[in-house]
């Protein structure tokens, strides 16, 4: 460990590392704590080096004792950003990729220690630190909402009996964070809409991980239960997520003039088509459903000859029916302009409800594809399908009132 006479030029030593990290791409992380400067209830500061656009951004996350706020700074004014922000803290760590600069101050003076560390296996030294990189986890452990959410406990350690959901809220915006990237950008703010939001796990995920990548959401969860939603208000106050509303009520109720991104998970029967419907009505560029409750088509169906034998089970039958709902719903998507996928959402451990349907919209898109619907025409006549509510919806034939059960 050395120490100099002058605390600043301790400072200016760290702040040289600092740069000469940025240059030469070796920067990995800074994390400044202990803060005893103007803004309230700061508790630290993590700084990494990002990429967005094609341009490299400094970008700070400010940990408040009850939400995390962050800011992205030109790379150009990296080292004053840094200067300013160090001159309030009593502690300061550089991680790079060879080496811990650790920097401590009191009253007396200023120490500065540095430790070689080994380089990972396998890692690139000039590799760009970025949003593109490899994250074990998409949401912050120790994020606030996590705790009145029943996620976490008070120290931020994850509940055991939640560990699965837990699992399911990552999977979950790890795969809209790949499906975000697809889409066309818009000069406003991105609109999302979560239809059957429910406690708002996923509802909250979102929102925090679009305000951690700069993106200007706007957040609503429609859920009819009253009193979930104003316990959902409650926490999105609590959490500071100025743009996250929940409103009470369902599809049919809710009707915004735009959104970008229409989500329903565990939308029951035909409620799915429902909030698929609006999707495209409404030219949605994502659309995320993870079906259930297929009850539409089962009574319909009509064994081909060849598959009598089989569908005899009436547990066969009920999978068959299932999977051509959403074979249908899916290639409804695709003939109306949607890039089209259908996997498993998570596995089947941690919830029986993991089909997800995912659509993003095409730029090329003109009018319905005649042949899919040619497609969607001989799958129903093969099976003896008359009606299939999202079919009804897209054509203007819906004439009932019931959308569907409740799970």
């Amino acid at each position: 460990m050395s120490s100099l006479a002058s605390p600043s030029t301790q400072e200016q030593q760290f702040l040289a590392a600092f740069q000469q990290a940025i240059e030469t791409q070796r920067f990995d992380r800074m994390i400044l704590s202990q803060y005893k400067g103007e803004l309230d209830q700061l508790e630290k500061m993590t700084l990494r080096v990002i990429s967005l656009q094609g341009e490299s951004f400094l970008s700070c996350l400010y940990r408040y004792k009850t939400q995390d706020i962050t800011k992205n700074y030109p790379i150009a004014s990296a080292n004053q950003q840094v200067e300013s922000l160090l001159s309030c803290c009593k502690q300061a760590n550089l991680m790079t990729l060879d080496e811990e600069i650790q920097l401590k101050k009191n009253k007396k003076k200023a120490m500065l220690s540095i430790s070689k560390k080994q380089p990972a296996l396998g890692k690139n030294p000039t590799e760009q630190q970025g949003h593109d990189r490899a994250k074990h986890r998409y949401v912050d452990q120790d994020s606030y909402f996590l705790q009145p959410l029943g996620i976490t406990d008070a120290k931020a350690q994850i509940i055991p009996s939640m560990a699965r959901k837990w699992k399911q809220i990552n999977k979950f915006v790890e795969i809209f964070s790949g499906a975000l990237s697809q889409i066309k950008e818009t000069d406003q703010s991105l609109h999302v809409v979560d239809f059957g939001s429910g406690k708002g796990y996923l509802t909250f995920a979102l929102y925090d991980y679009l305000a951690k990548h700069q993106q200007v959401p706007k957040v609503t969860g429609v859920e009819l239960n009253p009193k979930m939603v104003e316990f959902c208000q409650s926490v999105a106050q609590q959490s500071n997520f100025s743009q996250l509303d929940f409103f009470q009520g369902d599809v049919r109720t809710y009707a915004p003039e735009r959104l970008d991104v229409m989500i329903a998970l565990h939308a029951c029967d035909v409620a799915t088509d429902f909030a698929i419907h609006t999707g495209i009505r409404l030219n949605a560029q994502m659309i995320m459903c993870a079906p259930c409750c297929h009850k539409e088509l089962r009574p319909q169906l009509k064994a081909p000859q060849v598959l009598v034998p089989m569908l005899q089970f009436g547990i066969h039958a009920g999978q068959q029916a299932e999977m051509l709902t959403d074979t249908i719903r899916a290639l409804l998507l695709k003939a109306y302009g949607y890039e089209t996928k259908v996997f498993e959402f998570v596995a089947l451990e941690h919830t029986s409800k993991n089909k997800m349907i995912l659509a993003t919209k095409r730029a090329d898109y003109v009018e319905p594809d005649q042949a899919v619907l040619a497609q969607i025409q001989a799958l129903k006549d093969m099976y003896g399908i008359q009606k299939h509510s999202l079919e009804l919806l897209l054509n203007d034939q819906w004439d009932q009132q019931d959308i569907g059960c409740k799970c």
